[in-house]
């Protein structure tokens, strides 16, 4: 082809794209501006653009076996534009029939004017302190007298509103009541008026088709709760506050945002917070929406299922009430005896159990199965089980057995006899007294030691040791460092010479030794941790991070997200293979030892160590029971702690209720129904 010829055609051929992009450019012009212009000037129609965000469906809390615990309702709520009302002929006309239809259709709406509703008119008795700065900020911005009486008040808001004196008394108190919220959102720059929120179908429809241009209906979400349990592991949700929002704008948080306050809420908020979409809101000059165009779908969030298995829960919880009532009850039976036998002069009230803890945690894996906090009442109420430190008492002597094998400070076959008192120290007022004396356990060794709980032991081995070895053990077991749980936890303190150094500015002395090595002195460890330890003992050394978290699904369940696999902080060498000796003794506590009684017959083998905090007053000890099931192939490890519970071995019916439950057939889970559900 002639190179002329094809450059004529090129040239001709830009010509046309450039009369093409000219011709799309003047449409498009005369589209958004000239035919815009003309569109806007006819009465009625779209004058206001106005993007809004649009919240997305929250996640489901799910159970490891699916049952769900927590998931979003959709609701409508109905809202009430102030600049739209005021430019409608009758606002007070409006107003008056969309607060008479919700009293008629039971519509619980908001009206916070601290005003009774009836005359004569009095202000409420007792008003909130929300009611009482508003109404001060209020009378203060139109220069009203602080000590207006109410019905001076109403009849200058009579006037103010421009409420028609054919208007009852009765009904302007209504008119008053939202013109008043109304006006206050602009005085105090809050968040819009929403007259009412999770409507009746019945007053939905009043709405949608009351031809009311200043009244709108909004979608949106509720939190709802399918279970009352596990109330301290699934938290709850909440406005932002403003500090929450400066952190997470960027995310598109807005200032109306719903975000998880505390549990799994706050801690899988990212998994479980939808995306936000856009949506465009055309409104004519009266302030009435005529049209709506998405610009962004919101998506809801992820579904994320618990290692939680809400009947174990359910059974942990209703075992631990049950037990520290028990406790109580016995307790206020024996002073009462002891008032009317004439055995004191005057009652005095005993003390009591005040609270408790239970971790069920899965020994190889480190997930939690079932955890339960008393009192329970309340989600306001701190989780014991992951932030209540505790002395664990002898539950700890399986850390000093370990410290003492593992270091060869003995074997097990290492014998001494156990004396009652450990005297060593007696020229210096230290003389620590073994649970038994003045009575003795006699010739003992470790797997003894442990079976019958013998403090004179552990004195005895602990003092060949020091302080080191035992905490480096207790390290080792994760005593003192985090769990990993992700819903919030203490750390506790470990016993040991840099503690005291470090933050008591102190020195070590033998007697601290003595005391750590049967779990007191400065020990505080959490149930968490404890359950931890136990589990490690009986896997025989896989030290696993805790977690409440199994996996992350999409919102419509299909696809998996998050697969939270174990994770392992650190695996305890045992070269001399100790873990079968220790073991053997916490086998023993059950068959022949401190909790023997208590299993009796029991149909599943455990193993299981009792502790008993000491006190000079027995009442005011923290009972701790640990155990792991079965005593052979291990799958379960339990902690259970009670504040002022007593002896450890008065907490083993709430073992022996989560163990039967975890082997049973059947599952207190499979009972729940969405028909539970309870709003949170």
């Amino acid at each position: 082809m002639d190179r002329s010829l094809r450059s004529s055609r090129i040239t001709f051929l830009a010509l046309i794209l450039a009369a093409l992009t000219a011709l799309m450019v003047f449409s498009m012009y005369d589209l958004s501006a000239v035919q815009a212009e003309e569109y806007l000037s006819k009465p009625g129609t779209a004058s206001v653009a106005t993007t809004k965000t649009v919240e997305a469906a929250r996640g489901a809390i799910l159970d490891r076996n699916g049952t769900l615990l927590a998931a979003d309702e959709t609701v409508y709520s109905v809202k009430i534009s102030r600049s739209a009302l005021l430019k409608e002929d009758s606002p007070n006309d409006t107003v008056l029939s969309i607060v008479k239809a919700a009293n008629r259709y039971g519509v619980k709406y908001t009206d916070t004017f601290p005003v009774t509703m009836s005359a004569p008119f009095q202000y409420v008795a007792k008003p909130t302190k929300l009611q009482s700065s508003r109404l001060e900020t209020y009378l203060d911005y139109f220069g009203l007298k602080p000590d207006i009486t109410a019905p001076e008040l109403i009849s200058w808001l009579r006037d103010h509103y421009k409420i028609n004196y054919t208007v009852t008394a009765e009904d302007a108190r209504l008119i008053i009541g939202v013109r008043y919220e109304l006006e206050m959102r602009v005085l105090v720059n809050t968040s819009e008026y929403v007259f009412a929120e999770n409507v009746s179908t019945d007053f939905l429809t009043f709405v949608k088709t009351g031809r009311l241009p200043s009244v709108s209906v909004t979608t949106g979400y509720r939190r709802v709760y399918y279970t009352d349990s596990a109330k301290h592991i699934l938290g709850s949700v909440g406005p932002i506050y403003a500090e929450e929002y400066e952190a997470r704008k960027g995310e598109g948080y807005t200032l109306t945002s719903i975000i998880g306050k505390s549990g799994v809420e706050y801690a899988f908020e990212d998994y479980l917070r939808g995306r936000p979409g856009k949506v465009t809101v055309y409104s004519d000059r009266n302030g009435a929406v005529i049209d709506e165009i998405v610009r962004s779908q919101a998506k809801a969030g992820g579904n994320v299922y618990l290692s939680i298995d809400i009947g174990l829960t359910q059974v942990a919880e209703a075992s631990l009430s049950a037990t520290i009532a028990s406790i109580n009850e016995a307790r206020i039976a024996e002073a009462e005896r002891r008032y009317f036998d004439g055995e004191t002069d005057t009652y005095k009230s005993p003390e009591l159990a005040e609270g408790g803890a239970v971790v069920v945690v899965d020994v190889n894996s480190g997930k939690v199965l079932a955890m339960a906090s008393y009192p329970d009442y309340s989600v306001s109420t701190w989780n014991r089980a992951t932030q209540g430190t505790y002395e664990p008492g002898s539950t700890f002597k399986m850390v000093t057995a370990w410290a003492g094998l593992n270091n060869n400070y003995i074997s097990p076959e290492t014998t001494i006899r156990d004396e009652g008192i450990y005297t060593k120290y007696e020229d210096l007022g230290y003389a620590p007294r073994c649970w038994v004396y003045p009575s003795n356990h006699g010739n003992v060794n470790v797997v003894k030691a442990i079976e019958n709980s013998c403090n004179y032991f552990f004195y005895w081995l602990s003092d060949r040791m020091g302080i080191t070895p035992i905490s480096e053990a207790a390290k080792q077991f994760g005593f003192g460092s985090p769990t990993g749980i992700e819903i919030g936890e203490k750390t506790g303190i470990l016993a040991s010479r840099e503690y005291k150094r470090e933050v008591l500015n102190e020195g070590w002395w033998n007697a601290d030794t003595l005391q750590a090595s049967i779990g007191q002195s400065y020990n505080q460890f959490t149930p968490v941790q404890i359950a931890s330890y136990v589990a490690t003992i009986a896997n025989g050394g896989t030290h696993y991070k805790t977690s409440v978290l199994n996996y992350v699904t999409s919102s419509d369940y299909s696809d998996i997200l998050i697969d939270k696999a174990p994770e392992i902080w650190n695996v305890i060498d045992d070269p001399g293979g100790y873990f079968p000796v220790i073991r053997r003794g916490m086998r023993a506590v059950v068959t022949t030892g401190t909790a023997a009684a208590m299993f009796k017959g029991f149909s599943v083998p455990i193993a299981a160590k009792t502790g008993t905090v000491q006190s000079d007053n027995a009442a005011m000890t923290t009972g701790v029971f640990v155990c792991y099931a079965p005593a052979t192939n291990p799958e379960i490890a339990i902690a259970v702690v009670v504040e002022k519970g007593g002896s450890g071995s008065g907490l083993t019916q709430v073992a022996r209720d989560i163990i039967t439950e975890y082997f049973s057939a059947s599952s207190v889970s499979e009972t729940l129904g969405i028909e539970n559900a309870v709003q949170r």
